[in-house]
């Protein structure tokens, strides 16, 4: 089963997307701030990071950061997940470490195939 580390401070978004991936037959685990999320996919080594950018303790785009410059965690996927879709933002992710980047509202379908092609599945 793959399991995804999802870090999400907003607790609506938290729950309403780790039921549908959990629905999909993924494992879900979850983070509320930055530093957990570091934290747990260092201890974890989830098969894919799900990283909300807006975060408290440490926003995405350092955590994004410090996962990809550990040994331990930086081959693991990160999926940066935003409500800021300005010009850039994609961007402005993907320098950040993130593999991949999506808006909020997340389309499900949308990100399945992200993850998808970013595990090879």
């Amino acid at each position: 089963m793959v399991k995804i580390l999802l870090v999400e401070d907003n607790e609506m978004n938290r729950d309403m997307l780790s039921r549908r991936l959990k629905k999909k037959g993924f494992e879900v685990t979850m983070a509320f701030d930055g530093q957990q999320g570091v934290d747990m996919a260092t201890l974890e080594a989830p098969d894919l990071i799900l990283l909300d950018m807006s975060l408290p303790v440490m926003d995405g785009w350092e955590a994004a950061g410090h996962l990809k410059s550990n040994d331990k965690t930086k081959a693991i996927p990160v999926i940066a997940l935003t409500a800021h879709a300005m010009a850039g933002d994609k961007e402005k992710a993907l320098e950040a470490g993130a593999d991949e980047y999506d808006t909020k509202p997340v389309d499900l379908k949308r990100l399945l195939g992200k993850i998808d092609a970013l595990l090879g599945t």
